[in-house]
């Protein structure tokens, strides 16, 4: 009995896991086919774009006048309040005039004198030159008059000439400034000794309105730029009155539109740069000689610019970078491209992309080169998701 039971136990199994097997083999489905991804793209067209270089720079002040004294003595009186403005013709200065303008009197005396001698010897040589005809006189004394009346003549120039120099030194003693401008710390005080010609300078005045930038650009790039223009991809309108623009130090933008006036002709040696020029009005005095500020220079435009979205493009492991667009048949393609520069949040790419392509700027995840995609407007699902209420769109890949 008990082999008999085992048996049928047994067969019911055997019979139970066969119809298992054969129920699962009759409800087994064919798999799904997967679904095409999906990716958001961007369709490439050319703008016209103005191409701008950022250079670092300096301030300079537009003139500056070392004021140093053209006569000696002693400081009397010092007109200025230091860090003031200036007027040209301003007197900062004043010397103790008492030498000079006894040497001017001096000379004025003189030069009287002598015009008062001037007279009798003028009537002597005239009446020697009539009777010396007659004999009455020797040809010697007639002579003699003569040569007397112009030496007073003489006499007369150079006591003139004496006091014109007695009475610009007077006038030196009131030191006056050369231009407008504004004047920084006194180097001298009253009571001390100023010397003629000085090497140290009494002040100095520098005129900040204008104000000078002087920024260097490498000249890599200055010949990247010619060479661009001269194959036609940037037109240059070829004018040293370029319009420029400013950041100041801590980032913010200059209120005031400059000019580019010149830049240099010599390569400096030693940084590979040169020197570019600019000039920017400054009525309140924002600017400060020696100033670091980053000078926006406008260098051309490019009338059919391709700009491609920062987040479209990506590096490659050695650093190239590439870019994936949509073919007409839906499928990924990978492009190799030439990007010249950054402009606000997108790249002007030279090379790699042209008008039309459509670029894939989101929807990279499980996507290679050859894939089947669907591709939706970028502003349309920006929108969707905007709907669905995702918060913010992705950042741009590095």
């Amino acid at each position: 009995m008990q082999i008999n039971d085992r048996a049928k136990l047994i067969a019911t199994i055997v019979v139970l896991l066969v119809g298992m097997i054969m129920a699962g083999c009759g409800s087994r489905q064919p798999p799904p086919e997967p679904a095409i991804p999906e990716v958001a793209i961007v369709t490439v067209q050319p703008e016209r774009a103005v191409l701008s270089t950022e250079l670092p720079g300096r301030t300079s002040a537009y003139l500056v006048a070392e004021i140093h004294p053209q006569v000696s003595g002693i400081i009397q009186k010092r007109l200025f309040n230091e860090g003031s403005d200036i007027k040209a013709g301003d007197v900062l200065y004043e010397i103790d005039p008492a030498t000079y303008q006894a040497a001017y009197d001096n000379t004025l005396a003189s030069l009287a004198k002598a015009e008062a001698n001037l007279p009798p010897k003028r009537l002597k040589a005239e009446r020697y030159k009539e009777v010396v005809a007659v004999k009455a006189v020797s040809q010697q004394d007639c002579d003699e008059a003569v040569g007397a009346f112009q030496e007073a003549e003489a006499d007369i120039e150079y006591w003139k000439a004496a006091a014109e120099s007695a009475r610009i030194n007077l006038a030196y003693t009131r030191i006056k400034a050369p231009i407008t401008g504004r004047i920084g710390k006194s180097n001298i005080t009253v009571g001390a000794l100023a010397t003629a010609y000085q090497g140290t300078s009494l002040a100095v005045i520098q005129q900040l309105d204008p104000i000078y930038v002087d920024a260097t650009q490498s000249s890599a790039n200055l010949l990247r730029l010619k060479r661009n223009i001269a194959a036609g991809r940037i037109k240059g309108d070829g004018s040293t009155q370029a319009p420029a623009k400013l950041l100041l130090e801590d980032g913010t933008p200059y209120p005031l539109e400059g000019t580019l006036k010149f830049s240099d002709v010599t390569v400096d040696t030693g940084t590979g740069s040169l020197i570019l020029r600019m000039v920017f009005p400054n009525p309140k005095y924002i600017l400060l000689p020696g100033m670091y500020v980053r000078a926006i220079v406008q260098e051309g435009v490019v009338d059919r610019a391709i700009l491609a979205p920062q987040q479209g493009v990506s590096l490659d492991p050695k650093g190239i970078p590439i870019a994936m667009v949509v073919d007409s048949s839906n499928k990924v393609e990978q492009r190799t491209l030439k990007i010249d520069r950054a402009m606000g949040d997108k790249w002007l790419v030279s090379e790699g992309l042209n008008p039309g392509d459509r670029l894939i700027v989101e929807g990279f995840q499980g996507i290679r080169p050859g894939d089947t995609v669907k591709a939706v407007s970028f502003g349309a699902k920006t929108e969707e998701k905007a709907r669905a209420g995702i918060a913010s769109p992705p950042k741009p890949r590095k």
